[in-house]
C-alpha cells in the first residue's frame, strides 16, 4: 500500500511537472521559430536589395555597353572616313609636291629662256634704227633688272618681256615725229625726226635748210641731196597731222630682208 502510495505521489508529481513544463517548451519552440521567419525574412529582404542593386547594375551596365558599341561603331567610321580621307590628303601632297617640282623645273626652264630672249632683244634694240634711245635704253635697262630679280616669279618676268617685246613691235606699225638731237658730221644738231616704222628715219633742221636720213649700212646719219627736201617736209607736216595725209615720194632706197 505504501508503495503504491509513494508511486501514485510520484505520478502526480511527474505530472505537475510536464504541465509545468509544456508551457517553456511552447514559448521556447515559438521563439525559435520566430527567430528562423525573421532571419529569413531578413534574408529575403537582403537578397531583394541585392537584386535590386544588381538590377541596377545591370541596366547600367547595359547602358553603358550599348553606348559603349555605338561608340565603336562611330569611330570605326570615322576612323574609315579619316582614313579615306587621309589617304586623299596624302595623294593630294603628293600631288602638290611632283607640282611644286615640275614648277621650279618650268621656272629654272623659264628663266633661262627669257634669258636668252632678253639677249637677242638688247641686240636687235641696240642694232635698229636709233631714234627714242634714252627711252628705249631704260626699257632695256628695267627689263635686265627684273629677269635678275631673283624673288619675282617666272609668270610676270614673262609677262614684263612680252610687254617690252610688243612695245618694241608697236614701232614697226607706227609714223612719228620726235625733236631730237643728232650727230652729224661732228656737230651736234637739233632736229625734227620722221619716223617711219622701222624702215626709215628721215632728219630736218629746224631751219628746213638740210635734209637727211639714217644709212644702215654705215651707221651715220647723212644728208639728202636739197630735191627731197619738199616732200621730206610733206611727210612730216602729215605724220604731224598740220597735213592731209597724200601720196608722197621718199627715197627709202632698199629694205633690207
Amino acid at each position: 500500500m505504501r508503495n503504491r502510495a509513494w508511486m501514485a505521489a510520484g505520478a502526480l508529481c511527474a505530472a505537475m511537472a510536464l504541465s509545468a513544463a509544456a508551457p517553456l517548451a511552447a514559448q521556447s519552440g515559438g521563439n525559435e521559430i520566430r527567430k528562423t521567419v525573421d532571419s529569413t525574412l531578413a534574408i529575403e529582404r537582403e537578397t531583394q536589395k541585392k537584386q535590386e542593386r544588381w538590377a541596377a547594375e545591370r541596366s547600367e551596365l547595359v547602358a553603358r555597353y550599348k553606348t559603349a558599341k555605338a561608340a565603336i561603331g562611330y569611330l570605326g567610321e570615322r576612323a574609315q572616313s579619316s582614313g579615306d580621307r587621309l589617304a586623299e590628303i596624302d595623294k593630294a601632297v603628293a600631288d602638290l609636291e611632283r607640282s611644286v617640282r615640275e614648277s621650279t623645273r618650268l621656272e629654272r626652264n623659264l628663266q633661262d629662256t627669257l634669258n636668252a630672249v632678253f639677249v637677242r632683244f638688247e641686240a636687235q634694240v641696240r642694232g635698229d634704227l636709233p631714234f627714242l634711245r634714252e627711252e628705249r635704253e631704260a626699257r632695256l635697262a628695267l627689263l635686265r633688272s627684273d629677269l635678275a630679280r631673283p624673288g619675282e616669279i617666272g609668270g610676270e618676268k614673262l609677262r614684263r618681256v612680252l610687254e617690252a617685246l610688243q612695245v618694241e613691235t608697236g614701232y614697226g606699225g607706227s609714223v612719228e615725229v620726235t625733236q631730237e638731237k643728232i650727230v652729224f658730221g661732228g656737230d651736234s644738231l637739233f632736229v625734227d625726226l620722221l619716223r617711219l616704222g622701222r624702215v626709215s628715219l628721215f632728219w630736218r633742221t629746224t631751219d628746213g635748210k638740210k635734209v637727211g636720213e639714217f644709212d644702215r649700212g654705215t651707221g651715220q646719219w647723212i644728208e639728202l641731196p636739197g630735191k627731197h627736201s619738199r616732200n621730206i617736209g610733206l611727210a612730216i607736216d602729215m605724220a604731224s597731222r598740220m597735213r592731209p595725209i597724200n601720196i608722197i615720194t621718199l627715197p627709202i632706197g632698199r629694205i633690207q630682208p
